[in-house]
């Protein structure tokens, strides 16, 4: 039989959860100061007055020496359970753990032969 009580703590957590950043968010506007000035409408350039325009196009390198930073750390991420439970797991998943690797050496040179990691 399927009991709706025993969810109480479930729906408490979930409709509190789902108020507290909705009033942060209303109290912020409210407390928040409202001057928009010159000053407050311009870039910020590390207390240096800006120079040009805002908008500026970035070289595609930028982009893509990011994109590859973000492969390499995420896929690092999915090594860390294998390496918690290396012991119980046996050969086979080192032998694809050892080919996980490889192909992300395989990748890491041929993006640095690409020339994706130079920055000039």
């Amino acid at each position: 039989m399927f009991l709706l009580y025993e969810y109480d703590i479930f729906w408490a957590f979930l409709i509190i959860s789902s108020l507290i950043p909705i009033l942060v968010f209303f109290i912020s506007g409210f407390l928040a100061p409202s001057s928009k000035g010159p000053e407050k409408l311009s870039s910020y350039e590390s207390g240096i007055e800006p120079i040009g325009d805002a908008w500026l196009q970035f070289r595609i390198r930028y982009y893509m020496f990011a994109l590859v930073f973000v492969v390499f750390d995420v896929e690092t991420v999915f090594l860390y359970p294998w390496a918690m439970s290396f012991d119980v797991l046996g050969v086979s998943v080192f032998v694809e753990a050892f080919i996980f690797v490889l192909i992300l050496i395989v990748g890491l040179v041929y993006a640095w032969r690409k020339g994706a990691l130079e920055w000039s």
